[in-house]
């Protein structure tokens, strides 16, 4: 499509430069086109209620069936096609000239490649509006701008068209291995969805053994030893493909020991490791964490030895009769990051010491979906909707109170609840472990003044 597009570009105009614009002006419309997708999707759905959906069991649910039905259309199964009178339309516009008739060109584009990219599109629409904000829009900028980048650098440097690949079965490889990653992508959205009811359906060990599967069904694939519909013969396997072979079988014998326990810290899609049918490790092999000392009401130890409250009034109550800070952690069982932060951030050795022993930590779920007693069901003041179940009172919490509605959120209070950090009040996502500390000390030492 590229040569033939530039090729009318440059020999359609009258002269050289104004080909140029006009393919330069095309491959502008194609970033428009795709960032007012991404408007579209925040205006319907707004910023904030984009956020909640990351943990809304109906939508994950969703996510999780539709890249499913990308993915087995990118493995060969079906195609999904546009209705065909929609692109003779379009295509019809496109004779009109001018910049209206480059814009439609570029819509005739999008529709007719729908089968290819629609999947892709799809996709990062799927996780981008789970990260709620303004992430649908990145999405499409960063995702248009890869198509029409080819489009306007050949319509500059002609030449450089002579070096482009021939099409051939290698782009049908392409298409399966795309296919493979939604499959594996689809089931971090069930995940999610048995993560915040809390069922324990999904477990841990259930998630790495389909990745597994996944990945490395993908590796023999590329070895050649399983065919799919689309694919052409194999007479031998290049380089390029031998290695992504190597480098997808090598992550599918990283994810193994994950199954005995092992914390697979590169990657963080699995449900956590407290998640599962052998959270100390398949036959209790790995240490237990336990203590000679009494916890405090309400409170637990977590994963890595530190006291964790999840009722807010116990924890204050603690808090006040220990005289220490209070570290708001506003989380979710279905937060990818929180459990980053905690596993990264948490674990260092300064900011560990300083979480046992200087500051009262008090978990709340935005996700939890158990509801409130009726007694404590109200209406939001700011929001203008009910507060029926935990999580929604703890995330009306945090709008209301620190205008966010993001995870993790971490605050470090009185027990008063004045905040102890006067310029940076808050902190949410990130993995600098001595920007954390430095947070963590400011707070502290405003806290002992």
């Amino acid at each position: 499509m590229i040569p033939m597009t530039v090729s009318f570009f440059t020999k359609q105009s009258k002269t050289k430069a104004k080909g140029i614009r006009n393919a330069i002006i095309y491959g502008i419309s194609i970033i428009f086109i795709y960032v007012v997708l991404g408007l579209v999707i925040t205006a319907i759905f707004g910023a904030d209620a984009l956020n909640a959906l990351s943990t809304n069991v109906w939508f994950n649910l969703i996510f999780f069936v539709l890249l499913v039905f990308f993915a087995t259309s990118f493995l060969g199964a079906f195609e999904i096609m546009l209705p065909n009178s929609w692109a003779n339309k379009v295509d019809r516009q496109a004779d009109r000239g001018g910049i209206i008739g480059i814009l439609f060109m570029a819509l005739a584009l999008a529709i007719v490649s729908f089968s290819c990219t629609g999947p892709i599109v799809g996709t990062l629409l799927v996780e981008s509006a789970s990260r709620g904000g303004i992430a649908p829009i990145i999405g499409m900028l960063g995702f248009s701008t890869a198509i029409a980048l080819p489009f306007m650098l050949f319509a500059l440097f002609p030449a450089w068209m002579h070096s482009l690949p021939k099409s051939g079965g290698w782009l049908n490889t392409v298409k399966v291995s795309l296919g493979f990653l939604e499959l594996a992508l689809a089931f971090k959205f069930l995940s999610n969805a048995d993560l915040v009811l809390q069922l324990h359906w999904f477990e841990r060990e259930t998630f790495l053994a389909l990745w597994i599967a996944i990945f490395g069904t993908w590796g023999i694939y590329l070895l050649g030893k399983i065919t799919l519909p689309h694919d052409s013969p194999l007479t031998h396997i290049s380089v390029g493909r031998l290695m992504l072979a190597l480098l997808v079988l090598s992550f599918t014998f990283y994810m193994i020991p994950g199954l005995w326990g092992a914390p697979l810290r590169l990657i963080t899609f699995p449900p956590p490791e407290e998640y599962s049918e052998a959270p100390n490790g398949l036959g209790g092999s790995a240490a237990m964490l336990t203590t000679n000392e009494k916890l405090p009401d309400g409170a637990e130890l977590n994963k890595h030895g530190l006291l964790v409250f999840t009722d807010y009034d116990k924890g204050i109550s603690y808090a006040k009769e220990v005289k220490k800070p209070i570290l708001l952690d506003f989380t979710g069982h279905a937060c990818v990051n929180c459990r980053k932060m905690e596993n990264n951030v948490w674990t260092s050795e300064n900011v560990s010491k300083i979480l046992k022993n200087e500051v009262v930590i008090i978990s709340l779920f935005a996700d939890d979906k158990r509801d409130l007693p009726k007694d404590q069901q109200f209406v939001s003041k700011s929001t203008g909707s009910e507060i029926i179940t935990i999580g929604d009172k703890w995330t009306d919490f945090m709008i209301t109170k620190y205008k966010t509605n993001t995870q993790p959120l971490y605050v470090l209070v009185d027990a008063n609840g004045t905040n102890l950090n006067t310029v940076t009040p808050t902190t949410s996502y990130d993995p600098d472990t001595k920007l954390y500390e430095n947070w963590l000390r400011q707070g502290i030492a405003n806290f002992k003044k």
